[in-house]
């Protein structure tokens, strides 16, 4: 008991303390965990043997990972993903894999071993690279849902490898995967190394598919059928710790069926999720579900780090980070040619290229059961082992690269071609997002004349299709505004996305037309203060005013009437109003408000005095009721 106190206060103490400092510095959780497992591990000698066993059972992270993805995805959805997963997944895993295995022969290996080696290798890492993609928002992305379609087909393909790998063997019979042994030994393997249970060991191939066929159709069948009662059946309990414990009973339930026929957990689980999406159980599960995934995740990433042969890896550095690069070199070159012929371009290109092209840990699986085998030399497997390991540390470093790559991406793009504007009007709008179509549709129904300039073609051409006219263009550039009227009209509209474009287009406009009314959509507070000091004559908080209208039917829904609310609101606007005008000569840019005492102080003085109006207005309210 104490050495499990032990271990678990290291494991849970490295990730405390390395992952928010990775956070901080933008380096992402996952390097964080792989960070804290290297020191505690290779450098400090904390952890030893058990990181490998510990492993296993932070692969379950994996699992939920895909169940709860599964959540997010309609079996439509999924459906209409065909393409890619079959095109795009299928000729990177072909493609890699012969690619690598020629480089293998090259370098004087057997066919056989090469092979063996390049379908471990053709595999990325769904943990790493999926968890990467939440943290960094980029999962809907173009890129991000081809990366997606790529690491399932892969999860798919690992079933077929299993299967292959045994006519590649050339040791004696007893050690090959024959006619009994073969779904054994599979079974084993994807359950965790030696689970002993199986439905299909012994069974002749027709039989395994039917068992197999079966398995899957139970989880389809329980998926439609059988969740929504249970849940019905665990809500009239009323505890909440029962949610819990069925989420968990669903996912480690179908993992369990999974490995029984010899499939993979984390495939069993994303079919499930997929089941379950148009559930309205759905919310509950990713809750109950996501502090689990998280946790087994960041100790799987731990074990990784803590797992590394340092010894090994000292006593020929070069050769094996020689290798991890070349392994990323070839897969990189492979996605992107691959990611080329379907359409990908520019960022979404890149994303795709860097993000898989790392070995992944389904690579651990596959050697350890080649060297079994005895496809894979045991001498040859552990320096292999250890370069998927290094892999998979650099993969952090390559989302950094790709975000550099991105920002340089968005520099460097040429400025489109300006639209030659015709027209002039009283009103310009400077941005034609959700915030200035609102403003452009009530000023044109209202029988005023807009201008309305964007930079962005796609919305311009989708105005176009509803009728609406507008003018592609940078806002900002002083020629283009000259040319929709700057000199003539009576109001700017200022609603673009980026604050600083923003602040400098009311900085010139205000300096070109002391007279122009100008009203601008803000980021922030911070915003507003930039803002104000720009020249600008009325200014917009994003959220602002839907969140005042928000407070007032709270208002309305704890005890107040509607024009008691509606005063309320209308007291808390002006306050609000008065404050932003005060503080505003109290703010100093490039100072955070947290250091501005000043700042502070004024703010709390400027809070009650709003405690004091509110109660003041509800005081007079009562007056007058009981008057």
């Amino acid at each position: 008991m104490e050495g499990f106190l032990y271990q678990a206060t290291i494991y849970l103490g490295a990730a405390v303390i390395a992952v928010p400092f990775a956070a901080r510095m933008g380096l992402g959780s996952v390097l964080g965990y792989l960070a804290a497992g290297i020191v505690i591990g290779p450098v400090l000698g904390l952890v030893g043997s058990e990181t490998q066993d510990l492993q296993h059972f932070a692969e379950f992270g994996v699992v939920m990972m895909l169940f709860l993805i599964g959540l997010e995805l309609e079996p439509k959805a999924l459906w209409n993903m065909r393409d890619r997963l079959i095109g795009l997944g299928g000729l990177q895993v072909m493609v890699t894999t012969l690619v690598i295995m020629l480089t293998a022969i090259i370098a004087g290996e057997t066919w056989e071993v090469g092979l063996a080696v390049g379908m471990a290798f053709s595999l990325s890492s769904t943990a790493i690279v999926l968890q990467t993609l939440s943290e960094k928002g980029l999962m809907q992305t173009g890129g991000g849902r081809s990366v997606f379609s790529v690491l399932l087909t892969q999860d798919i393909a690992v079933i077929p490898i299993l299967a292959f790998l045994p006519l590649l063997a050339v040791a004696p019979p007893g050690v090959l995967l024959g006619h009994d042994g073969s779904i054994q030994r599979v079974a084993e393997e994807t359950a965790g190394h030696g689970a002993g249970l199986s439905l299909v060991e012994g069974l002749p191939g027709w039989a395994v598919t039917l068992v197999t066929i079966g398995a899957v159709g139970a989880v389809i069948l329980a998926g439609m059928y059988l969740i929504r009662p249970l849940f019905r059946y665990i809500h009239a309990a009323h505890l909440r710790e029962m949610y819990t414990a069925l989420a968990l009973v669903i996912v480690v339930g179908i993992s369990f069926l999974m490995t029984l026929v010899g499939l993979s957990p984390a495939l069993g689980a994303f079919l499930a999720g997929v089941l379950l999406a148009n559930s309205e159980f759905r919310h509950e599960l990713e809750s109950d579900l996501e502090p689990f995934k998280g946790l087994l995740l960041g100790l799987f990433f731990i074990t990784v780090g803590a797992g590394i042969n340092y010894k090994a890896f000292l006593a020929e550095p070069l050769d094996l980070l020689g290798l991890a690069l070349l392994t990323i070199l070839v897969k990189g070159v492979v996605l992107y040619f691959v990611g080329r012929a379907f359409g990908l371009r520019g960022r979404d290109q890149w994303l795709f290229t860097l993000g898989l092209a790392q070995a992944g840990e389904f690579a651990f699986v596959l050697l350890a059961f080649s060297t079994q085998l005895n496809v894979v030399p045991q001498v040859l497997s552990e320096k292999l082992l250890l370069v998927v390991a290094l892999t998979m540390l650099i993969t952090p470093l390559l989302f950094i690269l790709h975000g550099v790559l991105s920002k340089r991406m968005k520099e460097a793009n040429p400025a489109q071609q300006a639209d030659e504007i015709d027209d002039q009007g009283p009103v310009i709008i400077a941005g034609i997002g959700r915030f200035g179509q609102i403003v452009n549709r009530l000023v044109r129904a209202s029988g005023f004349k807009t201008i309305v300039l964007d930079h962005d073609m796609e919305t311009i051409q989708l105005m176009r299709r509803f009728g609406v006219k507008g003018f592609l263009g940078d806002p900002t550039r002083p020629e283009l505004l000259k040319a929709a009227g700057l000199g003539k009209a009576r109001v700017l509209v200022v609603a673009l996305d980026d604050p600083a474009s923003a602040t400098k287009l009311v900085t010139y406009a205000r300096r070109e037309r002391p007279d122009l009314h100008i009203i601008v959509r803000a980021r922030d507070r911070n915003h507003v203060f930039d803002l104000y000091q720009a020249g600008a004559n009325d200014i917009v908080r994003e959220m602002f005013d839907s969140s005042l209208r928000a407070g007032r039917y709270v208002l309305e829904n704890v005890g107040l009437s509607e024009y008691e609310a509606a005063q309320a609101e209308q007291t808390f606007y002006a306050h609000d109003r008065y404050s932003v005008r005060e503080l505003a000569k109290l703010w100093q840019p490039g100072i955070p408000a947290s250091q501005n005492a000043a700042y502070i102080q004024r703010t709390k003085e400027l809070e009650k005095e709003l405690e004091s109006a509110l109660l003041a207005l509800s005081e007079e309210e009562k007056a007058r009721k009981s008057a």
